[in-house]
């Protein structure tokens, strides 16, 4: 397939940075594309609303809509999907995008923050994940594609920040299970990481504001990234994991000038990635 026209996404997060930008590429295509999002009013230090990314979305040429619901809540998940369904008449792609970051040593972290992010990114992905996959057992080319790393297993990656790892990686496990449970459904299961960090709200807000917004790339480097993964056989493709940059390059795109977010020269390697 070339590219996303008349296919339905769904999305959980996408009010702004990488999920939107993913959800505005396919737009492009004419992509139709239901969001589930908590953000349902203005917040001050965060940028958009799942009812603007929807205003933008049919601006770029797709169909949207927008569910307000949170990922933790199976009720919430399994009517934003019906509801999917009854608008669009199936499902044929899932992004999990939705993801709570809390950079901390095991001593210090809270265990309110520790149970937020093992329930928005990896129950959330599961939950999520399997709540489509009867619909995507009947879709067209049907992909579920995940924003988690590559299982680095270094104990580096596991020393400084245990509980956000055990988080991201349980995504990444979700990917690397499914793809295997799903395999004879056709169903593929991927996921896809930045080489570098991206600027986003997070990377503002909790990872090193300006200093760190300079050495990052563009949301946009990702959503083309997922695009090319997501229009490929998903028979043929399943089960990796995906660095953006070398998603890129198999599609012949090396200049990646337009990306680059900053001018502080030194792009800085993401997290979970040995530099």
């Amino acid at each position: 397939m070339s590219d996303l026209s008349g296919r339905t996404m769904f999305m959980s997060g996408g009010s702004r940075g990488i999920g939107l930008a993913i959800a505005l590429r396919a737009a492009r295509d004419g992509a139709n594309v239901a969001l589930i999002a908590k953000t349902t009013e203005p917040h001050p230090k965060l940028e958009g609303t799942i009812y603007t990314a929807a205003e933008q979305i049919e601006e770029a040429g797709g169909k949207a809509l927008p569910l307000p619901g949170d990922i933790r809540n199976e009720d919430q998940v399994l009517d934003a999907v019906q509801k999917t369904v009854d608008q669009f008449g199936g499902i044929d792609i899932v992004v999990n995008n939705a993801s709570a970051i809390q950079i901390e040593g095991s001593e210090t972290l809270p265990m309110k923050r520790y149970d937020l992010m093992q329930n928005i990114n990896t129950r959330g992905t599961f939950l999520v994940s399997r709540a489509c996959v009867p619909h995507l057992k009947n879709g067209t080319n049907p992909h579920v594609l995940t924003l988690s790393p590559p299982l680095n297993m270094k104990p580096h990656w596991f020393k400084n920040h245990l509980g956000y790892t055990l988080a991201k990686y349980g995504m990444s496990m979700c990917t690397l299970g499914m793809a295997a449970e799903y395999a004879d459904d056709g169903i593929a299961f991927n996921s896809l990481w930045p080489r570098t960090i991206i600027a986003t709200a997070a990377v503002q807000n909790l990872l090193g504001g300006d200093e760190a917004m300079a050495r990052s790339r563009k949301p946009e480097i990702l959503a083309d990234a997922a695009h090319a993964v997501l229009v490929r056989d998903s028979r043929e493709c399943t089960g990796n994991f995906f660095i953006d940059d070398e998603v890129l390059a198999e599609e012949g795109i090396t200049d990646l000038s337009d990306y680059t977010y900053g001018n502080a020269g030194e792009l800085q390697t993401d997290i979970f990635l040995d530099a």
